[in-house]
């Protein structure tokens, strides 16, 4: 399969033709057929002469297609194309000139496996008593919500109306306005690209974080939720002094169900977390500062389609490591810590590399070639770490921070509420340090275009990482003595990356490990980055008497970051092999879409 269309290999639409400038969506949710329906007005503006225009649907029941004076128009959907949905062709009465405007009202609702809809029923959920729904549109499900032109080279406006049953509070990436009985209305008057549209129903509660944020839960979450993510004020003003004005009025978070995949989704107004985050420490307030400097790098300024995600992701990580060292008084001290989580990003990335895909896989390309490829299945740390090490590297070459946040400054002042390709940025990079030659010697093809890890490694501060690295060799000698005393000053990431180190090297002796487990005092651990990495140890060591815990750990959240690896590592144990595939499809109708599609591959179930 080639690519959809010209602008983006996952995108049928043609917004070269005619561009989406606004969306009015009346939407009825439907807990019982687990179906919104309901109708989108959109508006576009002409720039070609055409006859017809062309969207992204999938799994959409179409009732009836007109224009704003009521004529009903024709329209064809296209066969389906698995994964990428279908072609709605929608031909018009007569032809539409270029610089005109066009609106379009279709009614229609969607489908019960709508891939970026999650039904929860309410013994999914904390309360017990009600069902749940949430979305995740990134990258291309959008297109299963609605109508719409499903590529993030396309920013729209939207308002929005949605009735739910009483009970249930109704939430979007959008400023909330009235909330009447069953009605609750929305408006975005920032332009969206189509995967950050999102929506939440359930019976929430909330608290107040700051003079912009709430944080939204079901109410058994909420008072762990408002203490853990207290200082989200703190961290806005910081991404502030470093970025310029936050523009989206008002910044909520919204912890899910379990069953979400992701860490964080960047939802402009209404970031998605995941409850793995209540970690109880406030030691995973780094995903929070990721998702909140998405605010300028992804949401404002965006990637044209995914080839280009590393605009997205990698600009976020950079940006959330130089945030996160801002907090801390002492310069040395905020230094050592970028480059230590830089190093824990480096780990990660190095095993997704010469792990998960292999060193000579095309998909290890910080710009891969998705002709023909979901981008569900290029997602992977990739972008985000390798994009993030790409921009050190540059920072480093043209003097340091003191000269780089300049550039970034301008680079978000100029690409902000567009979409941009990755020579566009290269563009405006070596046209902002013309006259300098520090940038003639960066290897472009061996960084952008060339599988496996980066070209060159920044020199890192490594002392935070100097005591683990001495305590690995140690924990590796056969006599070793392993005491609570290794680790008593050492933060919970010291502890995540000792474990990863661990995961790394050839599997520990199985006695070994339980006596880590016990003294190190990580068996118990309420932080999921430490659980995790434990019963990947556990696995890997072939720990019969974890191996409730891991089904137990993989059955009760769906975080992909925590599920696919273990997943991965129970596949590779031939005794527990088949154990693994019958508990992932016992669980796969609970799983949100993109769960059990990347799973299913993990498992080698699809061809």
């Amino acid at each position: 399969m080639g690519a959809l269309s010209p602008q983006d290999p996952s995108s049928f639409s043609r917004p070269e033709q005619a561009i989406v400038r606004h969306v009015s969506l009346s939407l009825n949710v439907d807990f019982e057929n687990k179906v919104l329906s309901g109708t989108a007005v959109t508006s576009f503006d002409v720039l070609e002469d055409i006859e017809e225009v062309i969207l992204d649907v999938s799994n959409l029941s179409i009732e009836s297609v007109e224009l704003a004076d009521g004529t009903q128009l024709k329209y064809n959907i296209g066969d389906p194309i698995p994964n990428f949905g279908s072609k709605l062709t929608i031909s018009l009465p007569k032809q539409a000139i270029s610089g005109e405007k066009l609106e379009i009202s279709i009614k229609y609702k969607t489908s019960p496996t709508a891939s970026a809809l999650q039904w929860l029923e309410a013994n999914q959920t904390s309360g017990k008593k009600h069902p749940y729904l949430f979305s995740q549109c990134q990258p291309i499900h959008a297109r299963s919500i609605l109508p719409c032109q499903d590529s993030p080279a396309v920013k729209f406006t939207y308002d929005a109306e949605v009735t739910a049953p009483e009970e249930f509070t109704v939430l979007m990436s959008a400023l909330r306005g009235e909330s009447r009985s069953t009605k609750t209305s929305f408006r975005q008057p920032v332009p969206i690209p189509s995967y950050l549209l999102a929506i939440a129903v359930g019976v929430l509660e909330s608290r107040s974080l700051g003079p912009r944020s709430l944080v939204w839960s079901e109410k058994e979450e909420i008072e762990r939720s408002a203490w853990e993510f207290a200082e989200t004020e703190k961290y806005l003003q910081a991404a502030e002094r470093l970025c310029g004005p936050y523009v989206w009025t008002q910044y909520d978070l919204l912890v899910l169900p379990p069953s979400f995949p992701y860490g964080g989704m960047e939802n402009p107004c209404l970031t998605f977390v995941t409850p793995t985050l209540l970690a109880g420490d406030r030691s995973q307030a780094d995903v929070i500062v990721h998702e909140i400097m998405h605010s300028w790098t992804g949401n404002l300024v965006t990637n044209k389609n995914f080839e280009h995600f590393w605009l997205n992701e990698g600009f976020t990580v950079f940006l959330e490591r130089k945030v996160g060292a801002s907090l801390i008084a002492d310069a040395a001290e905020a230094k050592r810590s970028r480059d230590f989580h830089s190093l824990l990003g480096l780990q990660e990335l190095s095993e997704t590399v010469n792990e998960q895909f292999g060193a000579s896989n095309p998909l290890t390309r910080l710009v891969p070639d998705l002709h023909g490829v979901h981008p569900d299945d290029a997602f992977s740390r990739v972008p985000y770490e390798k994009g993030s090490l790409f921009l050190r590297y540059i920072e480093d070459l043209v003097g340091g921070p003191e000269v780089f946040d300049d550039f970034l400054r301008s680079y978000l002042n100029n690409f902000k509420q567009k979409s941009l390709d990755t020579d566009q940025f290269k563009a405006y990079l070596l046209n902002y340090f013309k006259d300098s030659d520090r940038l003639k010697n960066i290897d472009w093809d061996a960084w952008l275009y060339t599988s496996g890890m980066p070209p060159i490694i920044p020199q890192y501060d490594t002392s935070m990482t100097k005591a683990i690295t001495a305590l690995v060799s140690t924990i590796s000698q056969a006599n070793a003595t392993i005491s609570y005393e290794d680790v008593r000053s050492f933060t919970p990431h010291q502890m995540i990356n000792l474990l990863q180190e661990l995961i790394e090297r050839p599997a520990l002796p199985l006695d070994k490990l339980r006596t880590l487990g016990d003294e190190y005092r990580v068996k118990s651990s309420k932080n999921s980055e430490i659980e995790y990495r434990w019963l990947r140890l556990c696995i890997r060591s072939r720990d019969e008497a974890r191996l409730g815990d891991a089904f137990d750990f993989v059955n009760r959240q769906g975080r992909m970051k925590y599920v696919r690896p273990i997943y991965r590592d129970l596949y590779a144990w031939e005794d527990v092999r088949d154990r693994a595939i019958d508990n992932f499809l016992k669980n796969e109708p609970y799983m949100m879409h993109v769960s059990a599609y990347t799973l299913r591959k993990d498992l080698h179930l699809t061809n």
